[in-house]
C-alpha cells in the first residue's frame, strides 16, 4: 500500500515539468503585434503635439477672417458713390453765365465800357448841336434802365436756383450719412463743396450785375449834370439879339 500511494507523488514533478513548456508554448508562439503596450510619457507628448497643430490651424482661419474682414473693408472703401449732382450744377452755372452774357448795351467786357465811357459818358462836346446832346442823354438813360433790367433777371436766375440746390444738398447729406466707406463719405462731400461753389458763383453774379446798374445810373447822373451845364452856358450865352423884320398874317 505505501509502495503504490509512493509512486504517484513522485512522478508530479516530472508532469510539472513537461506542462510547464506546454503552457509557455501558446505565450511564445503569440505574433509581437497581438501586445498591446501603453506608454504614458509618449502618449502626453502625442496630446500635446496634437493641441499645438489645432491651435495652428485655429490662428491660421483666424488669419484668414481677418484678411477677407480687411478685403471687405477696402472694397467698401474704394467703393463711389452712387449719387452725382456735377451735371445740375453745371447746368446752373451755365444759365447764370447766360444771363450775364445777355446784358444790354454795355455787357461785362473791359473794353467795351472804356469805349462806351469815351463816346457817352466823357466830357460833352462844346461842338455838339442841341440834338445830339438829346440823342446822348437818351442813349444813357437806355443804357441804366437795360443795367437795371439786367441786374433784376439775373436775381430771378438765381432765385430759381436756389429750389436745385435744395433739393441737392439734400440728397448729398443723406447720400454723405449712409456712405459705406472713406471714398463714399469724401466724395459727398466734395460735392457739397462744389454746391456751395455754385451757390457763391451765383452771389458773385448778383453782386455784379447789381453792381452793374447803379455804376451806369451814377454815370448817366454825372453825365447828366456836365450837360446840363453845357446847356446852361449856351443859354445864357450872349446871342444876336432880337431883330425887328417884317411879318405876314392872314397871308395878305
Amino acid at each position: 500500500m505505501t509502495t503504490r500511494q509512493s509512486r504517484p507523488r513522485a512522478l508530479l514533478p516530472v508532469i510539472a515539468m513537461f506542462a510547464l513548456p506546454v503552457a509557455i508554448w501558446p505565450m511564445m508562439t503569440a505574433p509581437a503585434h497581438a501586445l498591446i503596450v501603453f506608454d504614458p510619457s509618449n502618449y502626453s507628448q502625442n496630446v500635446l503635439t496634437a493641441a499645438r497643430s489645432l491651435q495652428q490651424i485655429t490662428n491660421q482661419i483666424t488669419s484668414l477672417q481677418n484678411q477677407a474682414q480687411m478685403l471687405i473693408n477696402q472694397g467698401r472703401n474704394l467703393a463711389s458713390l452712387p449719387l452725382s449732382s456735377l451735371q445740375q450744377m453745371q447746368q446752373s452755372v451755365q444759365r447764370t453765365q447766360q444771363l450775364l452774357g445777355q446784358a444790354q448795351n454795355i455787357a461785362f467786357d473791359v473794353q467795351q465800357v472804356d469805349k462806351a465811357f469815351q463816346q457817352q459818358y466823357g466830357d460833352v462836346s462844346l461842338s455838339a448841336s442841341d440834338k445830339q446832346l438829346v440823342t446822348d442823354a437818351r442813349s444813357r438813360w437806355q443804357n441804366t434802365v437795360g443795367g437795371l433790367q439786367d441786374a433784376m433777371r439775373v436775381q430771378a436766375g438765381v432765385v430759381g436756383n436756389i429750389e436745385s440746390g435744395r433739393a441737392q444738398m439734400s440728397a448729398l447729406v443723406g447720400a454723405s450719412q449712409s456712405a459705406t466707406g472713406a471714398l463714399q463719405a469724401t466724395q459727398a462731400g466734395n460735392q457739397l463743396l462744389a454746391l456751395q461753389g455754385q451757390q457763391l458763383a451765383d452771389l458773385t453774379a448778383v453782386i455784379a450785375a447789381n453792381g452793374r446798374a447803379q455804376a451806369l445810373s451814377e454815370a448817366e447822373r454825372a453825365a447828366a449834370v456836365d450837360q446840363g451845364r453845357e446847356q446852361r452856358r449856351r443859354f445864357l450865352a450872349p446871342g444876336s439879339g432880337y431883330q425887328a423884320g417884317d411879318v405876314r398874317m392872314f397871308n395878305r
